[in-house]
């Protein structure tokens, strides 16, 4: 059943290849892809060039691999980001900053921050050397106390955090990822949640624990992920955690469920590198984390896929874009590219969770990336299944382009029943009470009112890091004039169910969102 959806070009080009995405709480976007697979198609101003001897495809290049692109607007400009930013991670801390993890050759132990700002002088500021070890390929977590932990990378079976100065500074061990690391090495981008308890869960190749990062200690370890396929790079599965909601009792345990879907086989990466394109599996696994004897509920996706990203709607509803049929990831490694998305409806019987939606016509292959921004779209990029840009005599060209997605929610019928936030605070405490005063033309019931707060991720190879849901306590609505009404809600009750910093604020009426607004949860 296909139930619609809009696509829309917003940019043929925006010069880059957007490999990682994050959206900013100034409603600007953040994208970049590697300094080393030759010039981009977007020149840096001024006159400026990335000198880098340690480059390994163009030493002088003044070109840009960095850009801030305004939603608003649909401008975007160039930033200068000079070591090498491939296959990196980041995540945004409680004021705002972004922080940009690691990276390849001489980004590997590079940290990067990028300040949100309303003028055009923003830009990268580097710390080369900052971490402990190369994060390659690594995970990261904001966590309670406002600190980003940072979990595995190519050959690293450790953690570190950051920052640095709050008294941890050393790099720990973790044998569980040197336990799942096969010769395919199918646990770069271990899945990562924080979950209501304090303690992570961590999901690597078909394996996943339970672990307590402040004692250094495996709480529990999960049972297997059933049929045997590997879900993280170059496999390429993706994970969410299903939002969060808390109960009337603030004392009240809080459950928690992962979702894991799509992936490749175990030994597609070396069969494709012989030229055979395995298909990609279509299982999701979904695991209520919180349980006291938990097991795996699995699902079939309508289609196959592999590379694909996994999003939290503004309905709690996650949409599964971008990807490919068959093949894994890497350069050249993946075939049949699958440009319908799904939407996974977690509230649903189990036999009607997933819908079709309307298909696109672009390629999003190999370091493509989607993210939510306010208005409900999705925001996709990127596809470079090469080691150089590459627009002619391939099978899937550098693709250069910026598009959106909106999903059925957004279609015109349903105005009438569409929420419009017109006042909330901009701060929000724990535990807080606080009124939100909305106006909807077709006022349906409080039973069909709810208040969500989204913290955006950051995006790279099909896992959306740090992204998260809380569904806010309700405790009435009223009328206030006509069509206007007032709704009064309840923060979380924990750091630990969402972490301070800048969230996106929802209010769904009988299924319709309204515009994301934003808040400062302190």
């Amino acid at each position: 059943m296909f139930t619609g959806g809009e696509w829309r070009i917003l940019q043929r080009s925006i010069g880059i290849s957007a490999m990682h995405m994050q959206l900013l709480h100034n409603n600007q976007v953040v994208m970049f892809d590697r300094t080393d697979f030759g010039p981009s198609n977007l020149s840096l101003p001024f006159g400026r060039c990335r000198i880098d001897s340690n480059d390994i495809a163009l030493k002088h290049d003044c070109t840009a691999h960095s850009i801030l692109y305004d939603i608003g607007t649909n401008i975007y400009r160039p930033l200068m980001v000079q070591t090498d930013t491939f296959c990196s991670s980041g995540a945004v801390l409680p004021d705002g900053t972004f922080i940009q993890i690691g990276g390849y050759n001489d980004g590997d132990r590079t940290i990067r921050t990028l300040s949100p700002c309303i003028t055009n002088d923003c830009d990268w500021i580097e710390h080369h050397g900052y971490l402990n070890e190369r994060r390659w390929y690594a995970t990261n977590q904001r966590l309670p106390d406002g600190r980003i932990i940072i979990v595995g990378g190519r050959r690293q079976f450790n953690y570190e955090f950051y920052p640095k100065g709050s008294g941890d500074d050393n790099t720990y061990e973790l044998n569980f990822l040197r336990e799942t690391n096969d010769r395919q090495e199918n646990n770069l981008y271990p899945f990562l949640h924080l979950l209501p308890d304090g303690n992570l869960f961590i999901f690597a190749n078909t394996r996943a624990i339970l672990f307590d990062y402040r004692r250094n200690q495996i709480v529990r370890e999960f049972p297997r992920i059933p049929g045997g396929d590997p879900r993280n790079y170059p496999s390429s599965g993706s994970s969410v955690l299903l939002p969060i909601q808390f109960s009337v009792n603030p004392g009240r345990f809080i459950e928690a469920e992962v979702l894991i879907c799509g992936g490749a086989p175990q030994g597609s990466a070396a069969r494709a590198l012989r030229g055979n394109f395995v298909l990609a599996t279509p299982m999701c696994g979904r695991l209520r984390v919180t349980d006291s004897n938990p097991a795996w509920e699995m699902e079939q996706m309508p289609n196959r896929r592999v590379m694909g990203d996994m999003l939290i709607l503004p309905t709690g509803d996650i949409i599964i874009i971008n990807g490919a049929r068959s093949g894994t990831a890497g350069w050249e490694l993946g075939r049949h590219p699958v440009t319908i998305p799904v939407v996974y409806r977690p509230n649903e019987p189990s036999n009607q969770r997933f819908l079709l939606m309307r298909a696109g016509s672009t390629a999003r292959m190999y370091h493509s990336s989607a993210i939510v921004i306010p208005d409900g779209r999705i925001l996709i990029a990127g596809s470079n299944p090469h080691i150089n840009y590459s627009f002619t005599n391939v099978r899937y060209p550098t693709e250069l382009s910026l598009e959106s997605f909106s999903p059925p929610y957004l279609a015109p019928e349903y105005d009438n029943l569409r929420p419009r936030i017109t006042a909330c605070p901009e701060i929000i405490n724990y535990r807080q009470t606080m009124s939100i005063t909305f106006s909807v033309p077709e006022y349906r019931s409080a039973r069909q009112v709810s208040v969500r707060i989204l913290a955006p991720s950051f995006t790279t190879h099909s896992l959306a890091m740090n992204q998260r849901m809380v569904i806010l306590r309700v405790v009435e609505v009223r009328q206030v004039v006509m069509w206007t009404y007032e709704i009064t809600a309840v923060g979380p009750p924990l750091a630990e169910v969402a972490p301070s910093g800048y969230y996106l604020m929802f209010l769904v009426h009988d299924g319709t969102p309204s515009s994301g607004t934003w808040v400062k949860l302190q």
